[in-house]
């Protein structure tokens, strides 16, 4: 399977992608920002892949997940994102023995997972999405420093959910990403070999 990270981004920010319930989402949108509701103690997971986020959240239907949410983050903040993760499983080619591995894993406040990409019936394709789960001071910066703007695209999920149950969806519909340009570095942390 081929890992690339595609995403809507302009030259300053990325967009990614959470789901969440109501009183987070209002106090969000409100806010700017995540407020009091959203917790900073858990790893929050962002999700750059539309239909990755449609897939986990069951096009805002799963419990705790009825509302999702367009964050645009600076690229500057995803590119530390992005430097500082620690892969969610094992690689021997990255040079270190697993229990090197599971105590980086331990220890990082950024972890990486690659899982199948959907198409908009949510079947798997070959290229892999990334999703990154932050913690603890990133947590803190993504909320505080990164976050450019909050957008709640929920009607437009439900209007593209409903489309697409009918046998309607056009794929124009969605929302245009594109491969986002990672460095050598970036492709070695995260084993992104071509």
């Amino acid at each position: 399977m081929i890992k690339k990270i595609n995403a809507v981004y302009t030259e300053e920010t990325i967009r990614v992608y959470q789901a969440f319930n109501a009183k987070i989402a209002d106090e969000a949108v409100r806010l700017g920002k995540f407020g009091k509701s959203f917790s900073r103690s858990r790893m929050t997971w962002i999700k750059p892949s539309f239909l990755w986020m449609m897939y986990r959240s069951g096009w805002a239907e799963k419990e705790n997940q009825e509302r999702v949410l367009a964050v645009d983050i600076s690229r500057e903040g995803f590119e530390e994102i992005l430097k500082n993760a620690v892969l969610s499983s094992y690689h021997a080619e990255k040079g270190e023995s697993r229990e090197e591995w599971k105590e980086r894993v331990e220890k990082s406040q950024v972890r990486c997972q690659f899982d199948p990409d959907r198409d908009i019936y949510g079947n798997p394709l070959e290229i892999r999405a990334i999703q990154l789960g932050l913690r603890g001071e990133f947590v803190n910066r993504y909320v505080d420093e990164w976050i450019i703007n909050i957008t709640d695209i929920t009607e437009e999920v439900k209007k593209l959910k409903s489309l697409r149950d009918s046998g309607q969806a056009d794929i124009m519909e969605l929302p245009k990403e594109t491969e986002y340009p990672v460095s050598d570095e970036i492709k070695k942390i995260l084993c992104m070999g071509d």
